[in-house]
């Protein structure tokens, strides 16, 4: 009954008070003036797995929540987590934000948005839980494929457009997880300690930026603890400065089972309770979400007097204003579904994000002009990647294999073979979602690498399409990797292919840094990240050459585990105390990814921040600088050249970082603070323009809690990576 209701919400109602010539404003005092405590008590929290009620006597819909953020997850039963099993609930799978991230293209992130949002909006969502953009501490973060990268400046850029592409469509986006959610193992038992420089200028900016610069209407909080409250009921996080300091006036969802404390989720700064059982984490009665502790329990109080209703007024409006921005605007756009400007999307994506890391005797693009035999090695070039990986598992129309993608490439001017290589995870289900694949192979890890390098030596290409996969201690929810080394057996598998077979590339495909101890042994290697429904396509056309790589690292992959400073200098995954929290402190700092790396003259990263190669070549000119000095409220324009000097066109990353020579606290060599991603056919030349203010010389004090630009010298650091710096300006600030 509840479901159905759903599919026509009050139909028979009439709303009492809609007037679309007021402002928002006014028509959501006029809402919360009509409406019972009890009834805002409802809006506060879920009535079903992924359903909050909202207000049928006057004509207010229940509100619609969605998995993403790289698809809109099947439907599931009203109080389970089992399928609902419907037929037309399949979806278009877009590339893991890994990707997008690696795309450093503003403008495909506008693209990636809208169209997520067109699908979610077709489906009549409320609100898409997504985008995600947690900071990448650790390569064993499970969860680090749904976020954007290493560095918040690169995340914050890329999650303003695409919180602007959904919520065109008059869909929420709830961006997710706020904040320090940095790791999955004991997530819903970690505090971290973590000093408020680092907490500034590293873990919050990308979030800044979706408030006021993407003007999110939803914010998920986190399952850890910070300061020892949870993250879903945080009051220095959501009051003093999500609400305060930075103005956010929608929604703050609870991350599902994320509530704890009926007093603190009143008072510190949630407004909507989602959850799965009783309280979201273990198993009780079936649809008891009147014992949710923002529904009877806080009614309970306010009707013996214990508290008030201001916070109740706060929350209500919020939701209200959720509301009119998304299901009670009646000029929103209906949406489409697996339109084929979604399919084109994806494959764009993945195209453009995909990462060459290493062509040595250009060995890419493969070259089909003599009937070559390619084989295809490996359990990722045929295994479905869009189911599993936790909440961002998927039920697709369609999804294209790398296998299938190389095959329908080389039709007709090549001839392509397929050897297993390694077994690894050979089931295919989660959440009753199921791939249909039979990956059984009982033969031995000899018999399978024998095979397989038979197969590359008959072969004048070898393709191995490898890496992680998303299932459990790999690239998935609520686990963390073991380890940074490849698993199953693989690098035993590449090693002995690189001795059959001299034009080997390795197509990597994981959400997160992996070693590469044959990093030496191996021409090309490729970073092909989780790329949906169009994997198989988009890979095909970057080894082929349809498509000049353009894509660039949004993190450091380092050489070893013990190179990253989470793991030297800080705590992972800390230490639990008397009552089982494990404290974890973040000694780290403010040096994360390559501002580590800069720091250390003797250890260098497999692959830096910002790395990507092209099959065409870029020359840098000489950076200038419109003037030598600025003052505290003025800019300084630098322009540098950037030509093509080669043969195809191609796509290039200009990347800008500041340094400042001298501070009196310590600071990072050089922190990214521009990038603008330029197309060139060959022989052209194209002048690149960065503004540089004072927001780009500042450093947080976290004394004085202010962010303060010191006047001195600065340099401008133009560069294709965090390790290729090409032009570097002085200038000053007076």
């Amino acid at each position: 009954m509840g479901l159905m209701a759903s599919i026509f919400p009050l139909c028979a109602q009439t709303p009492v008070y809609l007037d679309d010539t007021k402002p928002v404003e006014e028509r959501v005092e006029d809402a919360l003036s009509r409406m019972t405590v009890a009834e805002k008590v409802a809006m506060t929290h879920a009535q079903s797995k992924f359903c909050s009620p909202g207000v049928p006597r006057l004509g207010i819909p229940e509100f619609w929540m969605t998995d993403g953020p790289h698809g809109i997850r099947p439907e599931v039963l009203w109080d389970e987590w089992d399928q609902a099993g419907w037929t037309n609930d399949s979806c278009v799978a877009y590339p893991a934000l890994t990707c997008l991230a690696a795309t450093w293209d503003k403008e495909l992130s506008l693209l990636y948005g809208k169209s997520i949002g067109e699908e979610a909006r077709y489906r009549n969502k409320t609100v898409i839980l997504g985008p995600g953009i947690n900071i990448y501490r650790t390569p064993l973060n499970g969860r680090n494929f749904e976020y954007m990268g290493e560095d918040p400046y690169l995340a914050g850029q890329m999650v303003v457009p695409y919180i602007k592409g959904v919520q065109e469509n008059g869909v929420a986006a709830c961006v997710k997880h706020y904040a320090l959610n940095n790791h999955e193992m004991n997530r819903h038992t970690t505090n971290v300690i973590v000093d408020d420089r680092a907490l500034y200028e590293i873990y919050l900016p990308a979030f800044k930026a979706a408030v006021q610069q993407g003007d999110a209407w939803a914010i998920m909080g986190s399952y850890n603890q910070y300061k020892n409250q949870h993250g879903c009921h945080n009051q220095y996080l959501l009051n003093d400065i999500l609400k305060g300091e930075w103005g956010f006036d929608g929604v703050v969802v609870s991350d599902w089972g994320g509530v704890h404390n009926t007093d603190e989720a009143i008072t510190n700064g949630l407004d909507m309770e989602f959850g799965s059982w009783t309280d979201g984490l273990s198993n009780g009665a079936s649809n008891a979400y009147d014992n949710y502790y923002l529904a009877n329990p806080y009614l309970e109080r306010i009707n013996s007097g214990q508290v008030g209703t201001t916070e109740l007024d706060d929350k209500a409006r919020r939701i209200l204003r959720l509301a009119f921005r998304t299901n009670m605007d009646r000029n929103r756009p209906y949406g489409s579904m697996r339109s084929p400007e979604h399919y084109a999307a994806a494959r764009q994506i993945g195209a453009d994000g995909i990462v060459l890391l290493q062509n040595n005797g250009r060995v890419l693009p493969i070259q089909l002009n003599d009937q070559p035999k390619i084989a295809v090695i490996g359990e990722n070039a045929v295994k479905m990647m869009t189911v599993g990986g936790g909440s961002s598992s998927l039920k697709v129309q369609r999804e294209v294999s790398p296998l299938e993608g190389i095959q329908n490439r080389a039709k007709g001017v090549a001839t392509v073979a397929y050897a297993r290589g390694y077994v690894g995870d050979a089931s295919g289900e989660y959440n009753g979602v199921i791939t249909g694949q039979d990956l059984s192979d009982n033969r031995t890890a000899a018999e399978l690498i024998a095979e397989a390098v038979e197969l590359a030596r008959s072969s004048d290409y070898v393709i191995f399409v490898g890496g992680l996969n998303k299932s459990k201690h790999q690239d998935c929810e609520d686990s963390d990797r073991a380890g940074l080394e490849l698993p199953y057996n693989q690098d035993e598998l590449i090693r002995a292919l690189a001795k059959a077979n001299k034009n080997l590339t390795v197509v990597n495909v994981s959400g997160n840094a992996v070693a590469m101890p044959w990093v030496k042994e191996v021409p090309a290697i490729v970073q092909a990240w989780f790329l949906g429904s169009e994997a198989g396509n988009s890979i095909a056309s970057v080894l082929f050459g349809d498509i000049n790589p353009s894509g660039k690292l949004p993190f450091t992959f380092p050489a070893k585990l013990e190179d990253v400073p989470a793991h030297l200098l800080g705590e992972y995954p800390g230490t639990p105390d008397e009552n089982g929290i494990f404290q974890q402190h973040y000694n780290e700092g403010i040096f994360v990814g390559y501002r580590w790396t800069d720091k250390q003259k003797k250890t260098k990263p497999l692959f830096p921040f910002g790395h990507g190669l092209s099959y065409t070549t870029f020359a840098y000119g000489k950076a200038t600088a419109d003037q030598k000095s600025m003052t505290p409220d003025g800019q300084i324009i630098i322009t540098v050249p950037i030509k093509n000097t080669g043969d195809r066109a191609g796509q290039e990353i200009v990347q800008l970082y500041i340094s400042d020579k001298k501070s009196s606290l310590p600071r990072p060599v050089k922190e990214l603070k521009g990038f603008e991603k330029i197309h060139l056919h060959p022989g052209e030349e194209q002048l690149v323009t960065f503004t540089i203010d004072k927001d780009a010389l500042c450093y947080f004090d976290d004394v004085q809690h202010e962010w303060v630009a010191e006047p001195g010298k600065f340099e401008a650091i133009v560069a294709s990576s965090a390790a290729d710096i090409r032009s570097v300006v002085p200038f000053e600030l007076q």
